[in-house]
């Protein structure tokens, strides 16, 4: 609430109360200069009413202004006050000014945080993060694959020879387009579902800062979210890298046997250890990075760093404005992934063979993960964990990086 007031010189002087409501449009600056008088004096009360408007009515909306005005005249030299119009025309500028600016910059942080535009931007700087870690590790996963789909039980230094010989450099590359265009929309969503649930829990239950609670349950419904959109095309990768899948003829060739053959909901095989294995999978990946990430921003160090990055400003390039620096973002994604990964293995085995299964002979998750223990014993559920654990670790660094990165150059706000 603005308040300009100038006393009146004199006890004597005839006093007249009012109030308006006025739309900013209808009150010019020489407003007050009708008064014929010596001396004026204003009193100047502006109310806006908080409103829920749409921003061009919110910013300059109507305010309730409430004048106080004295005057003493001679009658012989009738002046008319310019001046109070001056001043009233001033005040208006100014509040004009301050309250309608902040107001603006407010609109503006809400249009950009979680507009449609800011939603798109933050999707993509999860699916270039993607595109890129997915690209690196290819070969690797390439190798998981052979263990768990193919039952390979070469070592790792013979598969990669007989990769090599039977299919050239190229054969380490098999199936990444499809990878990304798996990978690319769930860990788009993944992260943006991520950030999106721990900032709204957050707000609603009322803290400052994310709990672990609420970083662990964010990530879990991340995961759980991110995979309902997505198991389809896992599900048709998983086809297409399997004995026989080169006959299908690529993606679209393999979507339309599983429909024809199975039906539609094949494509959904193993929903239900998908969201068991992500939901903790998503937990401990989002939740160990942001716990890793808060102890050091917490620490004497990161404040040192925000410190500086906050007198910097603008100067400082898309790389110097991560907050915990290129060295450390790859390295707390790295531990991030690692941890997750080791966490839920034994599920991601029983999903990928519960996608090999055909209708005639299809069990239900708990007893593909009997059948795998009675053939491998328990060490089966871990098989392929170490090539899967040099796949994610460099897979889960770059990707935090490129993430925490993309945010930056695509200026991504808060949601």
């Amino acid at each position: 609430m603005a308040h300009l007031i100038i006393q009146p010189e004199s006890s004597s002087d005839s006093f007249f109360p009012g109030g308006l409501f006025l739309h900013p449009h209808t009150l010019p600056s020489s407003f007050a200069s009708f008064i014929p008088s010596d001396h004026v004096t204003v009193s100047c009360f502006f109310w806006r009413p908080k409103t829920r408007l749409r921003v061009e009515e919110r910013l300059c909306g109507g305010a309730f202004l409430s004048l106080s005005l004295s005057f003493n005249g001679t009658g012989a030299d009738q002046r008319y006050g310019r001046e109070s119009g001056e001043i009233l025309g001033q005040h208006h500028k100014v509040e004009d000014d301050g309250v309608c600016q902040e107001e603006k910059e407010k609109e503006k942080v809400g249009l950009n945080g979680s507009g449609a535009m800011n939603m798109t931007k933050h999707l993509w700087a999860g699916a270039v993060a993607a595109m890129v870690s997915r690209t690196f590790v290819a070969p690797l996963e390439r190798l998981k694959l052979e263990y768990i789909v193919r039952g390979e039980q070469k070592n790792l230094y013979e598969l990669i020879q007989a990769i090599a010989a039977s299919q050239g450099m190229r054969g380490f590359w098999k199936g990444n387009f499809v990878n990304i265009l798996r990978t690319a929309p769930f860990k788009a969503i993944n992260f943006y579902a991520y950030d999106t649930y721990r900032n709204k829990l957050t707000r609603m239950l009322g803290n400052e800062e994310s709990t672990n609670f609420e970083r662990f349950v964010a990530g879990a419904a991340a995961g759980i979210t991110a995979t309902l959109l997505c198991l389809p095309m896992d599900t048709i990768r998983t086809v297409m890298v399997a004995p026989g899948g080169e006959a299908l003829g690529g993606v679209i060739g393999a979507f339309r046997h599983m429909i024809k053959t199975e039906g539609f909901f094949s494509l959904y095989k193993g929903l239900v250890p998908s969201i068991i294995s992500m939901a903790p999978s998503g937990a401990v990946y989002y939740g160990i990075y942001d716990i890793l990430k808060s102890a050091y921003l917490h620490s004497p160090e990161g404040m040192k760093r925000i410190q500086h990055m906050k007198e910097e400003g603008e100067e400082l390039n898309a790389l110097e404005q991560l907050e915990l620096g290129p060295v450390r973002t790859l390295l707390y994604g790295a531990i991030a992934g690692c941890c997750s990964e080791a966490a839920t293995y034994p599920f991601e085995v029983v999903r990928r063979q519960l996608q090999m299964q055909v209708r005639a002979t299809r069990l239900n998750a708990l007893a593909t993960c009997v059948k795998i223990v009675e053939q491998g014993g328990v060490p089966a559920l871990y098989v392929g964990l170490i090539p899967s654990l040099l796949q994610v670790l460099p897979s889960a660094a770059i990707s935090y990086f490129v993430y925490e990165f993309m945010k930056i150059v695509l200026k991504v706000e808060s949601t």
